[in-house]
């Protein structure tokens, strides 16, 4: 029978001290087309889901991995006077359909390649995640509140073909 150590509290943080650097969730910047990075408050990190294929065969069933659906993510902006985040967002809104007329437009001008890079404390990117082909699927451009003074913000939903991780 193999021997385990037995775990102590001791054990998990001894060693080395940069050989555990959590990621952190504040360290990070994502580039969306021409939306300046600092209006980019929150970003869900891409996920992943797998259809089911199932083989049956006389009394008994067999499962493979079907196709891959990326799931959407979720991204907030602050929403400031100057420059306007409602402007930036509406303008990419348009580029896939205009209200005023019902047009809607190609994917090749509303598809969108996502990055968003995870930083280490010292600031260097650590990861970094590509969506490609995203576009929003909804938009959420806030509330005005007379019992609220804080910032507006802006909730996007993306849905992208597939992503990619990198580094």
């Amino acid at each position: 029978m193999p021997e385990f150590e037995q775990y102590s509290p001791e054990s998990f943080m001894s060693g080395p001290s940069e050989l555990f650097v959590p990621k952190t969730a504040n360290r990070f910047v994502m580039t969306v087309g021409d939306i300046p990075s600092f209006l980019i408050k929150k970003v869900t990190r891409p996920s992943i889901t797998f259809g089911e294929i199932v083989l049956d065969h006389v009394n008994t069933k067999r499962k493979l991995q079907g196709k891959a659906d990326w799931n959407d993510v979720s991204m907030t902006l602050y929403d400031p006077i100057i420059p306007s985040g409602a402007t930036y967002v509406m303008d990419w809104v348009r580029l896939g359909y205009q209200s005023a007329t019902g047009l809607a437009g190609y994917p090749s001008e509303y598809k969108k390649q996502v990055t968003v890079e995870g930083l280490d404390p010292a600031g260097n990117i650590c990861e970094r995640f590509i969506l490609n082909g995203a576009f929003p699927l909804s938009t959420e451009m806030g509330e005005y509140d007379w019992s609220n003074d804080q910032p507006l913000e802006i909730t996007l939903t993306l849905k992208y073909d597939w992503a990619l991780w990198d580094l």
